[in-house]
């Protein structure tokens, strides 16, 4: 068969397969990102066709690996004809889903071979393969291991090709000298013992994606086609569903209105066992619309503007009144009180005081924006945190300059706070965390091809949240945060909540050398 007869679609496999079983062929299948082909694939493959007649290999699609920033280095059409080239591959397909069960209900293999460092399933740190096996044995197959060699694509990369800057590899080979993955891994899977409460506003975040057609002929304004509709969980309630993906021991507190629609919105994202929410008939829900283009790349979005619906004045004294006498009721319960105080109404003046003196471990996040400019800054509004993560811009507000020392103002800030960790994050420059004893850790970006930013900060400051509350070292807590928000940004707003599979799976790749 010439290679590209060999490369065939996700919707052609079953077909495939049909006419190889027609002909008596025992189908073998391999499945992976196959990112760099080296001597151990090659002998991989071998091995596998031994065991049959025909070799499926079926590849992650490149918007679908979950590797960390970076990957897959080389794009799918590479990757499949470097597969498609070899003798032992008689078919190979992208598969347009994160994990193998789809492919192997596609193919269903008589045998689904991987290598032999898959074998302890208790390796594998996205829970993938106890899936593979599954679904291999719904199907009517058999899992084999082969691989007398065995190489990592990974450490390939890393140690061969510029597939991260410098800064980037320079940081994750001191990350690898300091803790094993296991040790890594162990320190995330700690998190679910902790108790956490989330205090914060609940955002809607609404995406209106539109074509822009070009200016109108009188106004000389922007015209554009509407093309579709998306609201998500935003700001506190971001956070939650963060949050849930590492501990299932999560309450949540905030205020909404009682508009039409609010209630579904709710119970999409918050279970009924963990709803402390307040209804509030004068109180407005905040929703924030803005109306976006893709870039022709499809998968960056172009913001055009945005409009929002909210609140000019803190939450009504009734509505206080109840999420006071909530905190009251369970605040000791708890060993990590997480605020997320975007400055829309919530947070009053008492209900800062009481979760400053009653909350066991208080992590902080006080956000500015277009909304609170100049009037939600940090230590205007707290005096206490163990732990708080900041921006740059609200940094210079805090300190009252535009080019400060970020490390020196930081360090105050930590002591006005009494703080055990901080945290600022610079974008595209450098995240700075402070731990105990003053230690600290200097982060580069992971991901400097972001698709948006919505939301990252989020992501960041609940990760590290749960890293301070266990105690962590700083660099490694870092490391988690910084590794959580470049996951974040290569997301559509608050569409999707930071999995713990693919966090570890990332944080795995990335030390890999």
């Amino acid at each position: 068969m010439s290679t590209n007869s060999k490369i065939v679609s996700f919707d052609e496999i079953p077909a495939v397969v049909l006419k190889e079983k027609e002909s008596g062929n025992k189908i073998v299948q391999c499945h992976g990102t196959f990112d760099l082909i080296h001597p151990g694939h090659i002998i991989h493959f071998e091995e596998s066709k031994g065991m049959g007649d025909k070799l499926i290999v079926t590849v992650t699609g490149e918007k679908f690996v979950n590797k960390g920033p970076g990957r897959p280095y080389f794009n799918d059409e590479l990757r499949l004809k470097s597969l498609a080239a070899l003798e032992s591959v008689d078919y190979v397909a992208i598969i347009p889903y994160p994990a193998a069960v789809e492919a192997i209900e596609a193919v269903r293999p008589d045998i689904y071979c991987k290598g032999k460092e898959y074998e302890n399933a208790q390796d594998d740190v996205t829970g993938n393969m106890a899936d593979d096996v599954k679904t291999v044995k719904a199907t009517g197959g058999v899992i084999r291991y082969a691989g007398s060699v065995v190489f990592s694509s990974t450490k390939l990369l890393h140690r061969n090709f510029c597939t991260q800057a410098p800064e980037v590899k320079s940081f994750c080979q001191s990350i690898s000298e300091r803790y094993k993955t296991s040790e890594l891994r162990d320190m995330v899977d700690s998190f679910a013992e902790l108790k956490v409460l989330i205090i914060g506003d609940i955002i809607f975040d609404e995406y209106e994606t539109v074509q822009v057609q070009g200016l109108t002929s009188k106004n000389q304004i922007i015209s554009g086609r509407h093309l579709y509709s998306n609201q998500q969980a935003g700001g506190a309630l971001a956070v939650y569903r963060h949050a849930l993906n590492f501990t299932q021991n999560v309450q949540f507190i905030s205020v909404i209105g009682t508009e039409p629609w609010v209630e579904k919105e709710i119970r999409k994202f918050v279970s009924v066992d963990h709803d402390k929410i307040i209804r509030c008939d004068e109180f407005t829900s905040v929703r924030k619309l803005r109306f976006v283009e893709p870039f022709r790349d499809g998968n960056t979005l172009n913001k055009l503007f945005s409009v929002n619906y909210l609140n000019e004045s803190e939450i009504s004294t009734s509505a206080e009144t109840k999420v006071l006498d909530s905190l009251d009721k369970i605040i000791q319960n708890f060993d990590l009180i997480l605020v997320m105080d975007f400055g829309h109404g919530l947070m009053t003046r008492k209900i800062r005081e009481f979760v400053q003196e009653k909350a066991p471990f208080l992590s902080l996040n006080c956000q500015t924006n277009s909304y609170n400019h100049g009037y939600n800054i940090i230590d205007r509004q707290y005096t206490r945190a163990d732990s708080f993560s900041l921006d740059e811009a609200e940094i210079k507000l805090s300190c009252g300059l535009n080019k400060p020392n970020f490390t020196q103002e930081l360090t105050k800030l930590k002591n006005r706070l009494d703080s055990k960790y901080c945290w600022l994050t610079r974008g595209s420059v450098e995240t700075i965390g402070i731990g105990v004893d003053e230690q600290e850790s200097r982060c580069p970006p992971f991901e400097n091809d972001p698709v948006d930013p919505v939301g990252a900060g989020d992501a960041f400051c609940t990760l590290a949240s749960l890293a301070a509350a266990k105690g962590l070292p700083v660099d490694a807590s870092t490391y988690l945060a910084q590794m959580a928000g470049a996951q974040a940004v290569k997301i559509i707003g608050n569409s999707e909540a930071i999995k713990k599979a693919n966090l570890l799976k990332a944080v795995q790749t990335m030390i890999n050398f």
